[in-house]
């Protein structure tokens, strides 16, 4: 098949599927890097044109990284659910954008279409689609999930507490939690990212937090996002492991790159199911994405930063996760150069991980060698709220001083919710009603919080 257009009396022509889609792309510097990029504005709109023209089978025939070397690739062929994908069967990438934004697209209909997409389908349509439009279509989409509290139900929004600290201090750890605690965050998770990985201080920290939640009765989990297999290894050892998190991307040398495979996964997410500790659901794993990870690892294949992160979300799909979220920012400007990268890659983001059935997240973060700033943040969290985010990632003050980069507080988070109308997940609302929590605000005196600091040590006894 040719991909090729004619615009502005020149012909552009594409040699493969993968070119056409990184033409397709939207500027941003991770496919500059790679070489890659549309070559002028004029070459991304012929390479627009060519995939509005494609029919959506063609991505079931014609894949951008080879089937026999790659097992994302075969996870994705392999799974694929023809029944759900023959309604679209006849259908171009422009015809399906056509439908996403019509009146016929609604919640459940979207919902039994998910598994018939490829993530490379519904990569190619985010490219021929404005920022409002993948925020209308994702604000339709619902996928909610259940541990001990239930994310991502209409009119909701949730948030990871994470409550890092730079030499993993308990005490630093607690007035952290303590702090979103009070700001009403941590209904997704409570989730460290440990300052050091060694088995014996995870173990620490997962006991910690376990101690707190039961003494409190918090309606939440924990997490603390070490290596699935030293997750898998302290669940062997009694450890209390609520989610088994692990960083994921779209291509198998790309996730060797991480230390995992899908069997590794899979083995995780047995054992994890095996300890039953969710109350409300079993939805049990943790998985964070984010662009640019396999052109980090030389593992993209010459195919676009974006799409490669679409079929991340295969992976996690294949796992039935509680959360997942893109740390959109974190990576750094060479592969999201800017605030306007970092917003339309956050919108991308979102909305692929939606309309593949999955329960998504964001942490809306950018690192100081970045040129984006707290406004551009701002711009995004609230975009973000407007197309019913899942959950956001939370720390004190926005900063967070172990993995120095700039995310959201956890003022902001309430934020979030004020101006949308939104609320915390149920349990987790009727938690913060009986500590007396429910309307934080610069009028209301703080409760009484005396047992909680002494628990955590930052009272006397």
């Amino acid at each position: 098949m040719k991909f090729e257009h004619i615009a502005g009396g020149e012909t552009h022509a594409f040699a493969s599927l993968a070119q056409v889609m990184a033409a397709a792309t939207p500027l941003r510097s991770g496919d500059e890097l790679a070489g890659i990029a549309a070559s002028s504005e004029a070459n991304r709109v012929a390479a627009r044109y060519v995939l509005a023209d494609l029919p959506l089978t063609h991505f079931l025939n014609d894949v951008v990284v080879p089937y026999e070397s790659d097992e994302v690739t075969r996870l994705i062929i392999d799974s694929h659910d023809a029944e759900a994908f023959a309604p679209f069967r006849s259908m171009t990438v422009g015809d399906l954008r056509n439908w996403l934004l019509s009146d016929a697209a609604d919640a459940v209909s979207l919902a039994k279409a998910a598994r018939g997409f490829t993530p490379e389908m519904i990569a190619a349509v985010s490219k021929l689609m404005r920022n409002q439009d993948l925020i209308a279509v994702a604000a339709k989409t619902e996928v909610i999930t259940r541990f001990r509290s239930t994310v991502g139900l209409k009119g909701r929004l949730s948030t990871r507490l994470q409550p890092n600290h730079p030499s993993d201090d308990l005490r630093g750890i607690a007035a952290a939690i303590l702090d979103g605690l009070l700001q009403g965050s941590g209904d997704a998770v409570i989730g460290i990212n440990p300052a050091s990985d060694s088995i014996q201080n995870c173990t620490d920290l997962l006991w910690a937090l376990d101690g707190l939640r039961q003494e409190f009765d918090i309606p939440t989990q924990s997490c603390v996002l070490t290596h699935v297999t030293n997750s898998m290894e302290i669940m062997e050892s009694g450890g209390p492991v609520d989610l088994v998190f692990q960083s994921i991307a779209g291509t198998q040398a790309a996730n060797e790159g991480f230390g995992v495979t899908l069997s590794i996964l899979k083995e995780a997410q047995e054992a994890a199911l095996g300890l039953k500790r969710g109350t409300v659901g079993t939805d049990c794993m943790y998985f964070e994405t984010g662009q640019g990870a396999p052109l980090s690892a030389d593992a993209h294949h010459g195919v676009d930063q974006q799409t490669l992160e679409a079929r991340a979300y295969a992976v996690a799909r294949a796992f039935d996760p509680f959360l997942v979220n893109s740390v959109v920012g974190f990576i750094g400007p060479e592969y999201l150069y800017n605030g306007k990268q970092v917003i339309r890659a956050g919108l991308e983001d979102h909305f692929c991980g939606k309309l593949l059935g999955l329960p998504m997240g964001m942490d809306v973060c950018y690192t100081n060698h970045v040129d984006a700033d707290q406004d551009d943040m701002d711009t995004l969290a609230c975009l973000l709220g407007a197309a019913g985010v899942n959950f956001v990632i939370c720390v004190p003050g926005s900063d967070d001083v172990m993995l120095s980069y700039q995310t959201l507080s956890f003022e902001d988070g309430r934020w979030m919710r004020s101006i949308s109308g939104a609320r915390p997940a149920p349990e987790f609302e009727g938690w913060l009603a009986r500590m007396g929590l429910e309307q934080m605000g610069p009028d209301r005196a703080i409760p009484d919080m005396s047992a909680m600091m002494k628990r955590m040590g930052l009272a006397a006894e």
